[in-house]
């Protein structure tokens, strides 16, 4: 589809909109994952002054519902598949007038009756409808609302970032002063585009006029996808890379011999010429690299990590097995994504960049967690944004939005530090809520106190962090009871350490936290996928606990650090998800 098609298909949606007598500025949800529509249908929000609202399930089955209501929605765009969703539940959607389905069939198309006062129709009649009636164009202004965007709050209800136009073009013109992408570029789009990563990438390919590629729909085929589109430009997230690394470096290992020779003296030649700024020899690329690049489909120039740290050595990976220009970024929905990546030709690793040119970053002081601008070698602080590219607020929720002081700062909770030459580094999380490397936000209080229901745990820790995409636990186990349920099953044993490394056991206790979390419904992500079993308690002597009983998560952290460790390798050695993507 070229530009042109895309501009008329906006014009006859938008139109169509109006058709339907849906008044401007109305919220329309859009229903679906990443396809040539979604854009078309965002685009024509936007030429006539419509709220876009992307709705997903990720959040649970009942967060559509709620957004629907929440943000008023009176069209949604659909497809066959979720349209079932949205009638199961439609007497609970008072707002909704329309339903668009795409990809629907005319005489397929449920008939509701009139005292629904919902009418669906296919895309495709929408789009003939909006052509023979075709409205002119009513342009928002720069503080008019764009989007909003629903994002996982940690309570279990989705908070709405109110995003502007002016927030949009804000942020992409700062990428693009660092960042050049031209009409040569190709695109693949299978990050969803109901998160703000997504989306900014979208409307940075369409000010450059890149070509975008839509992924079938299947991570599992993605792969495939890339190697039919063979794009330029690849921006993904640590999960996906973390995952590509061990795919190659698995196949490495199995090739052995002369085939892991030559790979081990490729990389650590191109390494020692990247570290000294000079280019290496195009021999190590036309003998090894080349049929790595193949897997991404032999031309990606640049590829872009974001939603979470990408752990360095992964980063150095990349650089040296795929060439071109990789670069992290760090951002969130509330600052309509990027506030900071890295510059071309900045070859350090562990940090996120410098700044993006729409706003302005500082850390300020936390004292109770010891991160101050005298800290030596490098100042700490919690990360603060300002500029035009921070939203307006949460939507129909004031004491949320308190996180943008009187001065217009933007309170990310990140802790960061400085790095020389304006180099941002995120260190730690201000409260106890942190991010899986898929990006879904953990409060692990709450997963705490869902296991405390398990009859084996006396006290439980739950970790995890941005570099894994899941949960790990340390539980103190209550004595009596495995003593008891040894005893019920007959399980010989010296003393209870010997029973607390016991393999069987640990999976015996991993399947009841599984039945207890299932019963409190925890979401996919926020089950514990591995268990490490200690007899001593959490207390305030040995430092675990605050004296109001509290765990103290960092000194948990540290006190720990081997078991966790040892419950990542072991995961990570049993996932055969790293090679399924590959």
């Amino acid at each position: 589809m070229t530009y042109g098609e895309a501009g008329t298909a906006r014009a006859a949606i938008g139109s169509g909109l109006i058709y339907h007598g849906i008044p401007k500025g109305s919220t329309i949800g859009i229903y679906f994952i990443n396809r040539p529509e979604w854009m078309v249908v965002d685009h024509a929000c936007s030429a006539y002054s419509y709220i876009s609202v992307p709705l997903y399930d990720t959040l649970g089955p009942d967060a559509v519902k709620y957004i629907v209501n929440h943000a008023v929605v009176h069209a949604i765009f659909c497809v066959p598949q979720t349209l079932n969703s949205l009638l199961s539940f439609l007497s609970e959607i008072p707002s909704t007038r329309l339903i668009v389905v795409v990809g629907g069939i005319d005489d397929q198309m449920p008939s509701l009756p009139s005292s629904t006062g919902v009418q669906v129709v296919t895309y495709s009649k929408l789009l003939s409808q909006g052509r023979s009636s075709l409205q002119p164009f009513c342009p928002p202004k720069p503080e008019d609302i764009a989007t909003i965007c629903y994002t996982s709050g940690t309570t279990g209800t989705p908070k709405g970032a109110v995003l502007t136009h002016g927030n949009f073009i804000a942020s992409v013109a700062g990428i693009a002063l660092s960042t050049s992408y031209s009409p040569s570029d190709v695109f693949i789009s299978y990050l969803p585009l109901a998160h703000i990563y997504e989306r900014v990438n979208q409307i940075m390919t369409v000010y450059c006029g890149v070509a975008v590629g839509f992924y079938q729909g299947d991570n599992m085929k993605l792969m495939d996808d890339l190697a039919a589109l063979r794009p330029t430009i690849f921006c993904s997230v640590p999960r996906l890379y973390n995952r590509i690394y061990a795919g190659i470096m698995n196949a490495v290992k199995a090739s052995g011999g002369l085939r892991e020779r030559l790979f081990n003296a490729a990389y650590n030649a191109k390494k020692q010429a990247l570290l000294n700024g000079k280019n290496p020899s195009p021999m190590w690329d036309r003998l090894v690299f080349n049929k790595i690049k193949d897997r991404l489909g032999g031309r990606v120039r640049l590829m872009v990590s974001g939603a979470s740290p990408l752990s360095p050595d992964v980063l150095e990976f990349l650089r040296i097995c795929f060439g071109g220009r990789i670069i992290e970024g760090y951002g969130m929905t509330e600052t309509t994504s990027p506030i900071s990546s890295m510059d071309e030709g900045d070859n350090l690793n562990g940090h996120v960049g410098s700044p993006n040119p729409a706003c302005e970053v500082k850390l300020v002081d936390v004292p109770e967690m010891n991160y101050t601008s005298d800290d030596k070698p490098y100042p700490r602080g919690e990360i603060c944004i300002r500029g035009p590219n921070v939203f307006q607020g949460y939507y129909k929720d004031e004491e949320q939005t308190e996180v943008i002081d009187e001065d217009g700062w933007f309170h990310s909770g990140d802790i960061g530090l400085w790095l020389p030459g304006g180099r941002l580094k995120i260190i730690d999380r201000k409260k106890n809520i942190f991010k899986l490397a898929q990006g879904e936000y953990i409060a692990p209080e709450k997963i705490e106190n869902v296991y405390a229901k398990c009859k084996f745990i006396a006290q439980c820790f739950v970790y995890g962090d941005s570099l894994n995409s899941s949960l790990v636990a340390v539980v103190a186990v209550d004595p009596d009871v495995l003593k008891g349920w040894a005893a019920s099953e007959g399980i010989k044993y010296g003393n209870l350490s010997q029973l607390c490394n016991d393999p069987s056991v640990k999976a015996a206790i991993l399947a009841d936290m599984d039945a207890v979390g299932r019963e409190a419904q925890l979401r996919g992500f926020e089950f514990v996928k591995a268990v490490t079993l200690v007899l001593e308690q959490f207390t305030v002597e040995n430092g675990l606990l605050t004296p109001t009983f509290k765990i103290k998560r960092p000194q948990a952290k540290a006190y720990y650090e081997k078991a966790i460790s040892n419950m990542y390798a072991a995961l990570a050695a049993s996932d055969p998800s790293f090679q399924k993507v590959l």
